[in-house]
């Protein structure tokens, strides 16, 4: 599980094209004696990954990476998964198999952010607002989207999601799901009745700032901005929204 100090490199949205890590190097076996139906089953989950399980892996990776030279030649809206699954070498049905919805080929059905934005308003000291500590995560998150070489996957997925209608409704339901989590997370650990409008508030203004910085990497990337003069902008941008934030919600959900 990431941490604060580590956000995601990729918020919400996979990189296109998207490789499956590589399965580390597995040891040999060691052979025990009386050997039974539970040891070899111990054995075989200490080698790692079985030929099945990487043969999927490298399935998935051929699809997703067909797919992201499609949707960029043509955008996503145009693309069938019959072509995907032809360009990867693969039928149809195994392309459903691994995406039962074709947006899944965009976006994580699970997004690392979605933890990775708990995990920071878990773990903040006492004293800090739940603003404070989610803030200042997706501003340091956010500022990774200008490091050289982030720049050509968001500029990529900048082009396919705002050529597709489909998928920025798809993305805007991801947003207001990390929206709902966040906020039920605050209502828990308030004690906030039902109804209370202060943990939806706290969490819908976090979540506006990530949108905001999101928005503005993909249109500074797609002017041909990056590196480092990105990066200053989306922290400068994203401290000027932490500063607001804290103005308006500073005193509200500390830990005691």
């Amino acid at each position: 599980m990431r941490t604060p100090d580590t956000p995601p490199t990729s918020p919400v949205i996979r990189a296109v094209p998207a490789v499956e890590p590589e399965p580390e190097p597995t040891a040999p076996a060691v052979s025990e004696p009386g050997p039974s139906a539970e040891s070899g089953r111990r054995r075989r989950a200490d080698r790692g990954p079985g030929r099945r399980e990487l043969r999927r892996q490298e399935t998935r990776t051929r699809i997703v990476d067909a797919a992201a030279e499609l949707f960029c030649e043509r955008g996503f809206d145009a693309v069938s998964v019959m072509e995907i699954a032809k360009r990867a070498g693969v039928v149809e049905k195994t392309v459903f198999n691994h995406f039962p919805v074709k947006e899944g080929l965009v976006f994580d059905a699970d997004p690392p952010m979605r933890e990775a934005l708990l995990d920071a308003v878990r773990r903040r000291p006492s004293g800090e607002s739940v603003a404070a500590a989610a803030g200042s995560f997706v501003v340091t998150a956010m500022s990774m989207l200008g490091a050289p070489e982030a720049a050509d996957g968001v500029a990529r997925l900048a082009r396919i999601i705002r050529g597709s209608h489909v998928l920025q409704v798809r993305e805007r339901e991801i947003l207001g799901e990390l929206t709902n989590a966040l906020a039920a997370l605050i209502a828990e650990e308030t004690g906030a009745r039902p109804g209370q409008v202060e943990p939806w508030l706290a969490a819908h203004a976090v979540l506006g700032l990530y949108a905001s910085l999101l928005e503005l990497a993909r249109d500074r990337v797609l002017a041909g901005v990056g590196g480092p003069e990105l990066t200053a902008e989306l922290l400068r941008q994203g401290r000027r929204g932490m500063s607001l934030l804290q103005f308006g919600l500073a005193g509200y959900a500390k830990r005691r």
